[in-house]
C-alpha cells in the first residue's frame, strides 16, 4: 500500500491535514451509477443530519465544489425574486455572502459590525423592525477572517421573532463545535468536507429544514447551483448526483465521518480547544499578542498581531516555518497587520508544542532573511 508522505502540517482552517486512513480510501475508483456508491452518499446525508440535530424534519444535500459553492447554491435557491436578504457581516466571509447576493441580483442589505466585534442581536432586532421587506437573514458562525465566534443562537431567536428564514454559514465550525440546527432555529446550515470533519476538498453540504427546502423549487438563478434540484435528484435517485460526483472525495468523507464518530464530537471539540489553548499560551510567552480577546475566540483559528519590528516579513516567517514542517495563514483583516494559525484537522497538542519550538527558531531566521538586515 502506498504510504502518504507529508512535508508539512497544515495549520489552516481548511484544507487541513487529514489522517492516512482518509487518504488511503481514495485509492479505489467508484462508479456513480452503482448502488454501492450511492448508498455511501445516502449514509453520509443521514449522518450529517444526525450530527446537526436530534430533531426530525431536516435533510441534507451535497453540492460539488468548495464551501463557497454551497453558500452560493443556498443563497441563489432559498431566496425568491420577491425576497430580500440581510447579511450580518463582520469579516471577509460575511462580506463574500453580500457579494454573492449582489452578483446574482438579489435585493440585499449588508450590515457591517466591523472586523473585531461580534454581531449584536439587539442591532439585528432594530434592523428587522425598521426594514420589514427583509425575508432572509444570513450570518457566519465562525468568521475565520479573525477566528471570532458569532452568537448564532441569540441571533436566531431574534430572526424567528420576526418569522424570517435563517441561514447560518458554519463552514469552519460544524463538526468541531457542537451545533444543533434546531436549537439555533436555523433553516439552512452550510459547511464543507475539508473542515472540522477532516475530509478532503471537493464538495460542500447543506443541512436544511425539509419543509423550507421544498418551498425553494423554481427559485434558483443557476442550473448547476440549484440546491432544490440537487436535493430532489438525491431523494428520487437514492443518492445520485445531478452532475459528475466527486467520488473519491465522497468516499474519503465517509471515512472521515467514521473517524469523527470513533473520536466523538465532544472529544474532538476538547482536542481543538486544547490545541488552541496551548497555542495561545505558548505564543504569548514568545511575545505574540492575539487580535481578539479570549471571550470572542473560537477554537478553530487564531489571529496574531505581526511583530512590530521593521525587519519582520510575513513571507520570510512563513518560509522559515515551512522549512520546519508547518504551514500557517496570512492575515485577512484590514484594521491590523496579522497572521493566522489554525489548529483543526489531524493535529494534536504535541504538534502545537513542536510548532512553538519552530516559531521560536523561525522568527530570528525570518528577520535575517527579510531583506532589511
Amino acid at each position: 500500500m502506498i504510504q502518504p508522505v507529508n512535508p508539512y502540517l497544515l495549520l489552516t482552517p481548511g484544507p487541513l491535514s487529514t489522517t492516512a486512513t482518509v487518504k488511503e480510501v481514495m485509492l479505489r475508483d467508484w462508479c456513480t451509477w452503482d448502488r454501492d456508491y450511492n448508498n455511501i452518499v445516502q449514509q453520509i446525508r443521514a449522518e450529517l443530519v444526525a450530527l446537526a440535530t436530534p430533531a426530525t424534519g431536516y435533510t441534507a444535500v451535497l453540492m460539488q465544489g468548495s464551501g463557497t459553492f454551497s453558500v452560493e447554491a443556498t443563497l441563489t435557491s432559498a431566496i425568491p425574486a420577491t425576497g430580500k436578504l440581510l447579511v450580518l457581516a463582520n469579516g471577509a466571509y460575511g462580506d463574500r455572502m453580500g457579494e454573492i447576493a449582489r452578483r446574482i441580483g438579489l435585493a440585499v442589505r449588508i450590515e457591517s459590525f466591523g472586523e473585531i466585534s461580534p454581531v449584536d442581536p439587539d442591532r439585528v432586532r432594530r434592523i428587522l423592525t425598521e426594514d420589514p421587506d427583509i425575508s432572509h437573514v444570513a450570518v457566519v458562525h465562525c468568521e475565520t477572517t479573525t477566528g471570532m465566534l458569532n452568537p448564532v443562537a441569540a441571533i436566531g431567536a431574534v430572526v424567528k421573532d420576526f418569522d424570517k428564514t435563517y441561514i447560518v454559514d458554519a463552514m469552519s465550525s460544524f463538526g468541531g463545535i457542537a451545533i444543533d440546527i434546531n436549537a439555533l432555529r436555523a433553516d439552512f446550515l452550510i459547511s464543507s468536507a475539508n473542515k472540522c470533519i477532516q475530509g478532503v476538498p471537493g464538495f460542500g453540504f447543506v443541512v436544511a429544514r425539509t419543509k423550507v427546502l421544498k418551498g425553494c423549487e423554481g427559485n434558483a438563478r443557476s442550473l448547476s447551483l440549484d440546491l432544490y434540484d440537487q436535493w430532489r435528484t438525491m431523494e428520487e435517485g437514492g443518492g445520485k448526483w445531478r452532475f459528475t460526483s466527486p467520488t473519491h472525495v465522497v468516499r474519503a468523507f465517509a471515512q472521515a465521518l467514521e473517524e469523527l464518530q470513533q473520536e466523538g464530537l465532544d472529544n474532538r471539540c476538547k482536542r481543538y480547544l486544547a490545541n488552541q489553548r496551548y497555542l495561545v499560551e505558548g505564543m504569548r510567552k514568545l511575545g505574540f499578542a492575539t487580535l481578539l480577546p479570549d471571550l470572542l475566540q473560537s477554537p478553530i483559528i487564531t489571529s496574531f498581531h505581526s511583530p512590530a519590528a521593521a525587519d519582520y516579513s510575513f513571507n520570510a516567517f512563513y518560509q522559515a516555518l515551512k522549512q520546519h514542517g508547518f504551514v500557517i495563514y496570512p492575515g485577512k483583516v484590514t484594521v491590523a497587520d496579522t497572521f493566522r494559525i489554525g489548529n483543526i484537522g489531524d493535529v494534536y497538542p504535541g504538534d502545537i508544542d513542536q510548532l512553538l519550538v519552530a516559531v521560536e527558531n523561525s522568527y530570528p531566521l525570518a528577520r535575517r532573511n527579510s531583506g532589511h538586515v
